[in-house]
């Protein structure tokens, strides 16, 4: 997997309060990434699965969140995890690949051979160490993580043709009106420092025809890129989607779980399958309990440890307490996300919801989401367990 000189950079994409506006309500009081999935912020995952890269030196998040917001996460996670973490706000949106390109120098001080690049808002396995041994036989310079979908959704993402004996990246589109394939881009990379090179001649070429712009009037024959900002450069269409066919981009294939998280309504799915992935990777951070001494735990679930759950509430499966949450006899959890300082009352059932912080949910009373809308009922009768 390369010599033990070789290092590696991670580099993951935070967005900022000007996106995200699909995730709303939520991320009106918290960054969208510190939004807790499976108990933990959801920067936490990528961040967690990059500390398993061979010869790692850094993770850098990148966004134009202010910094005060990532200040206190970044110490906590770069002490938890023994590896630096640092967070570089952008001065306005750069895109994915201009955003990169403008802090090459720091991306660089650590003289990386390879250079690891996340979307903050993928959830996934990461196979990030197998994804770089991939890269490295390839010898190309980049490799991006790529997963088979159904026909009909494959046109909501960046579709694209590999080789199938090669890998090669052979075509490359972003959200086809037609369809192209039903591989799909999952929003995770591993490139050479030479990105910064093909990055650097997309922006060479926007600033040229931006001249030639002022001493002709073809350009507005030209749509495609006219109100782009000459900085401002999208990782898909202006550099995957002209490199492919080129040798110069390959591909891996992921079998296992992958989404976007894009809605309240995917937080909580992806929040599942998290909470799933800890049997294997963080067991100790799943609860258990047959309803003897505590609450009986169904499934995989998380509880906070400063969360106060009643012994004989019946939790689960996919729920996710957090800080300060009480939840009070009787209760019934399912497939839901509680956050901080949320009560449950007594003989309460929650169920496909996200319960928002400081809330109360009453004495027999029933939380559901239906056809994506949040329902509160008041039962007369005892409620039902399921």
């Amino acid at each position: 997997m390369g010599s033990a000189e070789e290092r590696v950079v991670a580099v993951i994409m935070v967005g900022g309060p000007t996106k995200g506006t699909r995730f709303r309500p939520l991320s009106l009081n918290i960054p969208k990434p510190l939004f807790p999935l499976a108990g933990q912020p959801m920067v936490h995952h990528p961040i967690s699965a990059c500390k398993r890269i061979p010869n790692l030196a850094q993770i850098y998040l990148v966004g134009f969140y202010e910094e005060r917001e990532f200040a206190l996460y970044v110490s906590s996670i770069s002490n938890e995890l023994k590896v630096p973490v640092r967070y570089l706000k952008e001065d306005k949106p750069h895109g994915s690949a201009g955003g990169l390109y403008n802090f090459r120098d720091l991306i660089m001080e650590d003289s990386p051979s390879h250079i690891f690049l996340l979307n903050c808002d993928v959830c996934c396995s990461f196979p990030l160490p197998e994804m770089l041994e991939a890269h490295i036989s390839y010898g190309a310079m980049g490799t991006l993580l790529v997963i088979k979908v159904s026909a009909e959704s494959a046109s909501q993402f960046g579709e694209l043709i590999a080789d199938p004996s090669t890998k090669e990246l052979l075509h490359y589109t972003e959200k086809p009106e037609t369809f192209v394939s039903d591989l799909i881009n999952c929003g995770v990379y591993i490139f050479t420092p030479e990105i910064f090179s093909a990055i650097r001649n997309v922006s060479t070429q926007r600033k040229d025809r931006a001249n030639l712009k002022r001493v002709s009037s073809f350009e507005a024959l030209q749509p495609a890129t006219r109100n782009l900002p000459t900085d401002f450069m999208r990782l898909d269409q202006d550099i995957l989607s002209p490199l492919a066919g080129k040798r110069q981009l390959y591909t891996y294939e992921t079998m296992d779980f992958w989404e976007q998280i894009k809605t309240p309504g995917m937080s909580l799915k992806c929040s599942g399958l998290y909470l799933a992935q800890f049997r294997s990777t963080s067991p100790h951070l799943l609860a258990s309990g047959d309803g003897t001494k505590g609450a009986t735990i169904v499934g995989d679930v998380y509880i906070h440890p400063s969360a106060k759950v009643h012994p004989t509430a019946k939790i689960g499966p996919n729920v996710s307490i957090s800080a300060n949450a009480r939840v009070g006899a009787g209760a019934r959890l399912m497939n839901c996300i509680i956050l901080d300082d949320v009560e449950i009352k007594e003989n309460a059932v929650v169920t496909h919801s996200i319960v928002g912080w400081k809330s109360s949910i009453g004495k027999w009373s029933r939380a559901q989401a239906r056809w994506r809308r949040l329902q509160c009922e008041a039962w007369n009768n005892n409620p039902r367990y399921l």
